[in-house]
């Protein structure tokens, strides 16, 4: 399956370290350590030498190869202290004040990021008066947060009215919570009532949540692995496919797919696979004239309704 940028993002902070202690490594052990093959390893250590060692760039990492062993010249210049800005020190600390404000936030982590916090406002200087008079919450999602985290701890049921983007609308359910976890965006894996079944809820989609008097039981599963994302498709899934023009090529960054062929336009041609295609009608809205759904018939067919209802519902307007 190709990787999509986030991927090759991980990928490539974590070679950074990797080099840094192996200097003068061999193209092929390097590969065969990350899984990848060689054309992919030159492929991210073309893109290494552009990235800077500060937020304003700079000095570059100074990065090359020989096709049989990769070299790192300036790696000292990576340990060398960081020096921030005003304008970086204040964003820092902002959020650094925001995070910590988050209800559900385990007391531990919390005094470990004020600490932190302290270090880097004695670090700042006068550069820490500035953003003593910012400041940033997260109401919705961190109360959700903090009652699925309560949930979880006491072990008791959840109500939850939830927006389901794919048939976009609120439904009400009862789960029992499993988890939570961070991929991109903060999830719970919970048991569902409704469907007898494991699902997984965006906790920025959960319109209103109460913690139920009802002991919570889910059935005894084995957690899936997420190192490789959250949306694992299987060989067995019904297979889509996505034309997109220059505009839509970021689809190839966001979605896992099986290929992507490039098309004389400067657009691709994208191959998926997905357990459910209608959840992908919304794909096909939001690409407007960027891109369609050319595979299978139906669901194209249902995207291009779906667009013409709404061209509609603006025309009436």
């Amino acid at each position: 399956m190709a990787a999509n940028a986030i991927d090759q993002t991980r990928r490539m902070l974590s070679l950074v370290t990797y080099l840094r202690e192996r200097p003068g490594a061999h193209v092929a052990d390097v590969a065969r350590a990350f899984g990848i093959t060689e054309d992919e390893l030159i492929s991210d250590l073309d893109v290494l030498p552009m990235c800077g060692t500060s937020f304003r760039g700079g000095d570059l990492l100074d990065i090359d190869t020989d096709g049989d062993r990769i070299w790192w010249h300036n790696p000292d210049d990576v340990a060398a202290p960081l020096r921030l800005a005003a304008d970086e020190a204040t964003a820092l600390l902002v959020a650094a004040r925001a995070v910590a404000t988050l209800p559900g936030l385990r007391e531990s982590d919390r005094e470990a990021l004020l600490r932190a916090t302290a270090k880097l406002e004695a670090a700042a200087g006068e550069a820490a008066g500035a953003s003593s008079r910012l400041s940033v919450t997260f109401e919705s999602e961190g109360g959700v947060f903090a009652e699925v985290d309560r949930a979880i701890s006491e072990r008791r049921r959840l109500w939850v009215r939830y927006y389901s983007p794919a048939r976009d609308e609120l439904t009400e359910r009862e789960v029992d919570p499993i988890r939570l976890f961070a991929v991109g965006h903060t999830y719970m894996e919970a048991w569902c009532r409704l469907s007898e079944a494991r699902r997984t809820f965006r906790l920025d989609r959960v319109a209103e949540i109460r913690i139920l008097d009802e002991h919570a039981a889910p059935p005894e599963l084995e957690l899936r692995d997420l190192s490789a994302g959250l949306v694992q498709p299987s060989a067995d899934d019904p297979e889509v496919v996505v034309e997109v023009g220059p505009g839509g090529r970021w689809v190839a960054e966001y979605y896992p797919h099986d290929r992507a062929e490039e098309l004389p336009d400067g657009g691709l041609r994208i191959t998926l696979r997905t357990p459910d295609p209608a959840s992908l009608r919304r794909l096909g809205l939001r690409l407007g004239s960027d891109g369609r759904i050319a595979e299978p018939r139906e669901l194209a067919d249902n995207a291009r309704a779906a667009a013409a209802a709404a061209l509609a519902a603006y025309e009436d307007a």
